[in-house]
């Protein structure tokens, strides 16, 4: 019986890991985003999720995208009720966290962005707990494809706002190159 429970508990940790894969570095000159939602709250509400003028991916619930682009100066940003924007300097081979915020709307959640920085030690856990259980959200090409090709309108208008009226009257949150988490931070 102990044999046997043993046994149990050592293939469910090897099969528990195989649904996670844990924090991955970029490819080589390329920086690294983990968006990351760890509130159960507003779990079936979807986020949209764009780079500057692309559409990038879309999830829901406690689930996390992880997205490669290249290292300087970017915007990000995230669709709901509202309009999220993020701007960023990012470096090449290294590793940034967003926490996706859910925060009550009028009709639905409202999406926020927060960069995560080294020093908060409990965010960090809870975006570990999730990297390591669970696949990262993917969001197949012909549908990134299609969406694009479907909000090219939508998009323009958000951006044309962005830089309007939204740098005006916003102070958007910064991911800074010293926001970047070291892998060795992650394991």
């Amino acid at each position: 019986m102990k044999k046997l429970l043993i046994v149990s508990i050592l293939i469910f940790t090897a099969f528990s890991n195989l649904f996670g894969q844990g924090f991955q570095p970029p490819a080589e000159g390329k920086a690294v985003i983990y968006f990351t939602r760890v509130t159960l709250y507003g779990k079936p509400v979807e986020f949209e999720f764009f780079h500057q003028d692309k559409y990038i991916g879309v999830f829901k619930g406690d689930q996390y995208m992880r997205y490669e682009c290249d290292p300087g100066t970017q915007l990000f940003w995230a669709s709901s009720e509202n309009k999220e924007f993020l701007t960023a300097e990012l470096e090449a081979d290294k590793i940034y966290i967003v926490m996706v915020d859910v925060i009550m709307g009028v009709m639905k959640a409202h999406v926020g962005l927060t960069p995560v920085t080294i020093d908060k030690t409990e965010d960090i856990h809870k975006v570990k707990l999730l990297v390591d259980k669970k696949e990262p959200a993917v969001t197949p090409d012909d549908k990134l494809e299609k969406m694009n090709k479907k909000l090219e309108k939508f998009i323009a208008k958000q951006l044309e706002a962005y830089e309007t009226k939204g740098k005006i009257e916003h102070k958007f949150k910064h991911l800074s190159p010293e926001m970047a988490i070291p892998l060795e931070s992650l394991q």
